[in-house]
């Protein structure tokens, strides 16, 4: 998936983990961060989106699970797109960073 994105941002950070994540967004600040939702809680989700209001949260799934998708959007996501189509997460990507610089004019 980076390899996709990179072509779209400045710059693409991975990581492993949802507290490897949480040390780097101070560092280099993003607009926003695609976090695999099969792999971080909705806790974690939802302490990200807590912690650094400013950053966008784009989760990513494996298996379209409707309840997922809620729960996603209810912890703070701004959108939940299939791990393998890396047109909708840019699109997410695309549009959460607009909204933000937009609703920060």
């Amino acid at each position: 998936m980076s390899a996709q994105l990179c072509h779209h941002f400045q710059e693409i950070h991975v990581v492993r983990s949802a507290s490897e994540l949480r040390d780097l967004i101070p560092r280099f600040r993003p607009d926003v961060v695609v976090v695999d939702i099969e792999t971080a809680s909705l806790s974690e989700i939802e302490q990200l989106h807590r912690e650094f209001t400013s950053v966008c949260i784009v989760c990513t799934h494996r298996i379209a699970d409707e309840e997922m998708w809620t729960a996603a959007m209810d912890a703070g996501a701004a959108d939940i797109c299939s791990a393998t189509d890396s047109q909708a997460i840019l699109t997410a990507a695309m549009r959460s960073t607009s909204l933000v610089r937009s609703a920060a004019a």
